[in-house]
């Protein structure tokens, strides 16, 4: 096992040069997976969505070899990975996931983006899914929907952080390699485990919620959730610098609540971030065999480092490697995860560790 807990020296990230490689096209397609058990009852069909970039290569045995698996966070889908400060660092030619060489699959998690979710029209009567059920949704999606049965990587952030634990321990030959970023390998408690309660019980508690069968979004509800999601996502230096006054720091709460409140739907966010409630990999950390490359940055409201869970939990990774990235002006908070110029050469260093 090695760590590191350097500063970022040695990173290359750089602007994006080009809105080509910004903006990549994806195929996109749906994959139905039918009769799918979840919390005790069955979907006669669960619908996933994904976006493809590059195409599957097979090698001398007929198994595609190439495929890598990313793995969004709560509230977002797969499309957050075709943002520029991720596409255009990595899925360039040349770059760590260049697309000529990779087959990447993005899906949209189980009661997330175009995939099946409460609004569909369940509303509060879909069954409380969990990362297991969502886990085993990507695991059909890959192997029944896209023939894909082995992956050269998963890389997760956030939610999908700990969706690479899971499929560590529960598939753990399934992949070469895992990438998981901002997230701890155990329970969602403490403060972690309150702001999420907080956000939950704000939206059940607005009167216009109705037992979920509201006619209006219930905008009480989810004016405190949009509240905590910023105060949970945010980086405090970055935050103080660039809302130096009162008026500029209560001018931009009111533009990001007007940006982000029309895009929520009450029961598929409070959905969302019940899915944790089944989350705890530490018990069996030793079962996850491929080569990891872990990595926190010091500025995470979500997991902060000096809860020391990292010093507890990494030295059971028999094949793992640790970086925090510090805090700095240029953070970016929990948000770190999908701004690939602090962590690509992590990434590098992984494919080159776990190459055959």
């Amino acid at each position: 096992m090695k760590r590191y807990l350097p500063a970022l020296c040695g990173l290359v990230g750089l602007a994006l040069s080009t809105t080509a490689l910004a903006q990549p096209v994806p195929a996109e397609g749906d994959y139905t997976a039918r009769d799918f058990a979840v919390a005790g009852q069955t979907l006669p069909e669960l619908k996933i969505h994904y976006r493809t970039l590059g195409r599957p290569h097979r090698g001398a045995d007929g198994r595609v070899d190439n495929a890598v698996l990313l793995l969004h966070g709560t509230g977002g889908s797969g499309a957050q990975f075709l943002s520029p400060q991720f596409a255009g660092e990595l899925f360039g030619p040349g770059q760590p996931l260049d697309t000529t060489r990779y087959f990447i699959i993005m899906p949209d998690n189980l009661g997330h983006g175009a995939s099946s979710k409460p609004s569909d029209g369940l509303r509060a009567r879909f069954p409380e899914y969990g990362y297991d059920d969502m886990v085993e949704a990507q695991r059909r999606l890959l192997v029944d929907g896209l023939g894909v049965d082995r992956l050269r990587l998963i890389l997760g952030t956030s939610m999908g952080c700990m969706h690479a634990f899971v499929w560590g321990e529960e598939h753990p030959d399934f992949a070469d390699a895992l990438m998981p970023l901002a997230c701890q390998p155990t329970a969602i408690v403490g403060r972690n485990r309150l702001w999420r309660a907080m956000l939950q019980d704000g939206i059940r508690s607005d009167p216009a919620w109705q037992g979920g069968d509201y006619q209006t979004q219930p905008q009480q509800g989810l004016r405190t959730a949009v509240d905590l999601l910023i105060l949970a996502g945010g980086a405090a230096i970055p935050l103080q610098n660039d809302l130096p006054t009162r008026a500029a720091a209560d001018e931009w709460l009111t533009a990001q609540q007007t940006r982000r409140l029309p895009a929520l739907d009450a029961n598929d966010l409070w959905y969302q971030v019940n899915a944790s409630h089944d989350y705890d990999p530490s018990a069996n950390l030793e079962a996850i065999t491929a080569p990891v490359m872990w990595i926190n940055s010091a500025d995470d409201f979500i997991n902060p480092p000096e809860l020391g869970l990292t010093e507890q939990f990494l030295p059971r990774l028999r094949n793992g490697e640790y970086r925090l990235i510090p805090n700095s002006p240029e953070g970016k908070g929990h948000g770190t995860h999908t701004w690939a110029k602090f962590w690509k050469d992590d990434l590098v260093r992984l494919l080159a560790r776990s190459e055959d």
